[in-house]
């Protein structure tokens, strides 16, 4: 029986990625509304520039279509006793979810993080009613809430 399958990706595939980023952003509504239009050329750019720190891994369903996107950097804190990553993004289409595409996409993200040594990975979910199901599937998957962030805008 075929199955999804999830594999890390480049810069060449930002077109795919982007695509589904802002399928989250239009879903997020106001809370994804400040990062405007995407410059598919600009983040490809980025991302090959610094691709030791940005990792993406695609889930793509039996017939090959991309269904959906892990998006994960490492950074440095000394809470974290060094270095971690932080999911930045995390998308399943629609009608791929339930599926274990989530799952997958997360196990990648965990592999990942142990190869480079890393104690954590971070999520954030949004803390309205409307996601709970989201913040439910993290918890399940072994995430802790560890409470809200803020942010600035530049």
């Amino acid at each position: 029986m075929d199955k999804y399958r999830v594999v890390p990706v480049d810069a060449r595939n930002a077109v795919t990625v982007i695509s589904l980023v802002a399928q989250l952003l239009y879903e997020l509504g106001e809370e994804g509304d400040e990062a405007g239009t995407l410059d598919t050329a600009a983040l490809a750019f980025v991302w090959r520039e610094e691709a030791d720190r940005h990792h993406v891994f695609l889930a793509f369903a039996p017939d090959g279509a991309p269904v959906g996107v892990a998006t994960v950097s490492e950074t440095f804190a000394f809470y974290a006793n060094g270095r971690y990553g932080i999911i930045n993004e995390m998308f399943v289409v629609p009608g791929h979810r339930s599926s274990g595409v989530g799952k997958l996409l997360l196990d990648a993200v965990k592999e990942l993080g142990w190869s480079k040594g890393w104690r954590r990975v971070d999520v954030t979910a949004p803390e309205s009613e409307r996601w709970k199901r989201t913040r439910a599937f993290y918890e399940k998957e072994g995430f802790t809430f560890a409470g809200p962030k803020s942010k600035f805008l530049l």
